[in-house]
């Protein structure tokens, strides 16, 4: 039996019953996966997407599948949204929206650290099909004001922002953006649906990587954008269809089985992160931590207003970084020493400031001298995962020592 209502429901319920109906078939209460790439029909079809809308039957697995749908209804009910698509990764959701709401001629407005491949999509290949791409200080309202153009019409904030931790004002930006008539997209990977819905604070879509926190187990590859049906249209017609990033039937039922954890792990990861953060705050090695959840963090007010939960991401530098890299490659024994995020396994990386600057930021002048400011020679960016705290501190030390 279906839930009869979402509205009356914890998070915790509908991270495991919505979208999920029973079998009826089978009866089977765990979720069916449905490999099949073409479906039988018994009435005359369409072969082009155009003609597809949400009375159309399952035709081919790239235009809709009954597994990747129970994804994507899950994910809509939790971010408090009308709709959802799921993509192949985070990275393909996130060229969807901006390739199927941004021509030639219009502006985008983004921060200037983001995540670095988010970053140079916009500035390599946006700009190569004669879209106008201003990186600003997204945490700067004034800023973001003074970046708009009669031809914006894509403001796109990343909060927490990778690998920085910069929190923006979602709500503060929306009436910016309102006022220009420009959409307003929040990547909001790194809190997840269980610290922030944006679509609550004003923004018209929201970009996961599902890869990260959602899935939360390390094996499966996904990305999502929520919104409103009126928006989503064109991405399922345009981006998921013609562009081709569709997501495995199999990975999306890895992540629906990993959402269902959901708010249990962003507990723990908020807990461990938090006992990480002021582990690595008292250090005499350690120069700076950047975690939304310390007093110390420059934005700390507005995370705990934005933010139902901190997530377990945090960034610190050190004196000399590539040393301390080196120590963790050859002695962490309970961390990895690897790239992604949001795994139930702690991972960390050192993102160094002269690759991130000549490669994906390309920041100048002021705000040059900011990011080197607060990030030094690099970041070690910290994903913390449910492991027990006290072992991961030791794990720390040894390399710290």
């Amino acid at each position: 039996m279906a839930l009869k209502s979402t509205a009356d429901k914890g998070i915790q319920t509908l991270s495991i019953h919505a979208g999920e109906d029973p079998d009826p078939a089978t009866g089977a209460s765990a979720p069916s996966l449905v490999m099949s790439s073409t479906f039988v029909v018994d009435e005359e079809i369409s072969f082009s997407a155009h003609n597809l809308d949400a009375e159309t039957p399952f035709v081919y697995t790239r235009w809709d599948n009954p597994t990747t749908q129970q994804l994507e209804h899950k994910l809509a009910i939790l971010e408090q949204t009308e709709a959802c698509i799921a993509f192949a990764s985070g990275m393909a959701a996130s060229a969807a929206v901006m390739l199927a709401h941004l021509s030639q001629g219009d502006h985008l407005i983004i921060s200037n650290t983001n995540y670095p491949g988010t970053a140079e999509f916009a500035r390599e290949t946006l700009t190569r099909l004669g879209i106008e791409v201003s990186p600003i200080d997204t945490t700067d309202l004034q800023a973001i004001a003074g970046a708009m153009r009669d031809n914006t019409r894509m403001l796109w904030l990343e909060t927490p922002s990778n690998p920085l931790l910069r929190i923006a004002d979602i709500r503060a930006a929306s009436d910016i953006a309102r006022g220009q008539n420009c959409l307003l997209v929040v990547d909001s990977t790194f809190a997840s649906p269980i610290a922030t819905r944006p679509m609550s604070l004003g923004a018209d879509l929201v970009v996961h990587s599902l890869t990260k926190y959602i899935g939360g187990h390390g094996d499966a590859m996904g990305g999502a954008v929520c919104g409103r049906k009126a928006l989503l249209g064109p991405l399922r017609g345009e981006a998921l269809v013609h562009y081709g990033g569709v997501i495995s039937p199999f990975n999306a039922w890895l992540i629906m089985r990993g959402m269902a954890t959901l708010p249990l792990r962003m507990r723990c990861h908020q807990q461990n992160a938090l006992e990480l953060a002021r582990f690595l705050q008292d250090h005499d090695k350690i120069e700076r931590v950047f975690y939304p959840g310390l007093e110390s963090h420059p934005q700390h007010d507005l995370a705990r207003a934005q933010m139902d939960n901190f997530s377990g991401m945090l960034s610190f530098r050190c004196r000399d970084p590539k040393a301390l890299a080196q120590r963790m490659m050859q002695h962490l024994e309970v961390i990895h020493y690897a790239v992604s995020l949001g795994h139930h396994r702690s991972l960390i990386y050192l993102m160094q400031t002269e690759d991130l600057i000549s490669s994906s930021y390309r920041l100048d002048g002021d705000e040059l001298d900011k990011y080197r400011d607060s990030a030094g020679d690099g970041l070690f960016r910290f994903s913390v995962g449910l492991e027990d705290s006290a072992d991961l501190i030791r794990d720390l030390e040894q390399v710290l020592a």
